[in-house]
């Protein structure tokens, strides 16, 4: 009968050490953000901000880190600028007590931090960038860890998608000259063959073109029945306001990657999102999810953000995957003792499962594979006039694996 007020005894001593005027003395360790805030249109950003905010949040009222060591926050801007993004990233590496640095959706500001981030042993944590060189390079040890989408698992399943949603045995695609366009051309071409989708020709644009409707014809011309999309929201939104204003014979489906998610693409694009058959990838969704943990972090979004539920929470992904992925920090500087970057970097690869947000990681990463999620999360999605992206149940990327 003792047992139950000796356990609570204990639990308050414990809690008293953690609190202790020693505890709260020592500096708080610091996780860095480096993202697109000041880019107009996104909100990919302030996603993966509040992903990061709750989970530290969660993990700071628990106790915090090492003896009673709080997370908190540092946010820089680079306004989706790759050089502006490497400044940050030397700012951000140079303070006492920081350990790693989120990035954001833009692949080419990732792939410019990783020389600097091998030189500086600073940590790299990708929730969004989803270009296969981000993980897949030379620099050894790698300081970077993904958990979002790779393109070489967006590739097979847009394809799949064209194919078995559309019957299309020939597409166009549609790409920035951009590393994260380049990283796209390479998966797609790899995958076409598997996917039976043959690619009748490919058209690049640069970031800030005023229309992107001469590629499209193009690519029309050749034969494409569907157009593979890569592209933010600025450029996606211009595209369908472009396809809207032609005959509905002229219009072909396009099959977009996940960068218009991260913006206002819906806002952009207006009434002609009506009119054009536009299906987006995607990993997660809070809409029909019901476990604790979706539960846990929908309640928290409307208490901290304001976010009223499921359908209201802007760039998903950017919420789930940056939320999953601090907690996996937060256990690998658990495991490591210490918030030194190299033991942590360490701990990341020998981490044991645990139950996400986003899946159940058995192994989050390993020394061989610094990539969190699988294909198995690819999924498609559209949205409605509403600006709520849907997730389609019977999608043809998730019947393919079945």
């Amino acid at each position: 009968m003792l047992l139950k007020p000796l356990r609570a005894v204990l639990g308050a001593l414990a809690l008293a050490v953690c609190l202790s005027p020693a505890a709260a003395e020592q500096p708080p360790i610091l996780i860095g953000l480096d993202a697109e805030f000041g880019h107009k249109t996104s909100t990919s950003a302030q996603a993966i901000q509040q992903g990061i905010e709750l989970a530290i949040d969660e993990i700071n009222a628990a106790g915090g880190l090492l003896g009673g060591r709080k997370l908190a926050l540092v946010t820089r801007d680079n306004r989706s600028i790759p050089a502006i993004g490497v400044d940050n990233l030397r700012e951000l590496a140079a303070m006492p007590n920081l350990v790693g640095v989120f990035g954001g959706k833009f692949s080419p500001v990732i792939l410019e931090w990783l020389p600097v981030a091998q030189e500086q042993g600073v940590l790299i944590l990708d929730p969004w960038g989803s270009a296969d060189p981000i993980t897949e390079h030379k620099y050894r040890p790698s300081y970077t860890f993904r958990l979002s989408l790779k393109d070489s698992w967006a590739a097979p399943a847009m394809l799949n998608f064209a194919r078995r949603q559309h019957g299309a045995h020939r597409v166009g695609i549609l790409l920035p000259n951009t590393g994260w366009g380049r990283s796209n051309r390479a998966a797609l071409t790899a995958a076409s063959g598997a996917a039976g989708v043959g690619i009748v020709g490919e058209r690049w644009y640069n970031w800030g073109d005023q229309s992107l409707l001469e590629q499209y014809r193009d690519l029309r011309a050749a034969g494409a029945q569907a157009i593979i999309l890569v592209a933010n929201e600025t450029e996606g939104s211009l595209l369908v306001r472009e396809l809207a204003a032609l005959p509905a014979g002229e219009r072909m489906p396009i099959i977009s990657h996940w960068g218009v998610t991260g913006g206002a693409f819906a806002e952009l694009a207006g009434p002609a999102l009506d009119r054009v058959d536009f299906a987006v990838i995607q990993t997660f969704s809070f809409i029909g999810r019901d476990t604790p943990a979706a539960k846990r972090v929908l309640a928290a979004l409307k208490a901290r953000y304001g976010i009223p539920g499921a359908e209201q929470v802007r760039a998903p992904v950017g919420v789930a995957h940056a939320y999953d992925l601090t907690h996996l920090l937060a256990r690998a500087i658990a495991r490591a003792g210490s918030a030194e970057r190299a033991r942590v970097r360490d701990a990341l690869e020998q981490l044991p499962a645990y139950k996400g947000l986003v899946r159940n990681y058995e192994r989050p990463f390993t020394p061989e594979r610094h990539d969190a999620l699988t294909p198995e999360q690819v999924f498609m999605a559209r949205y409605t006039a509403q600006d709520v992206l849907v997730p389609l149940a019977a999608s043809p990327a998730r019947a393919e694996r079945r």
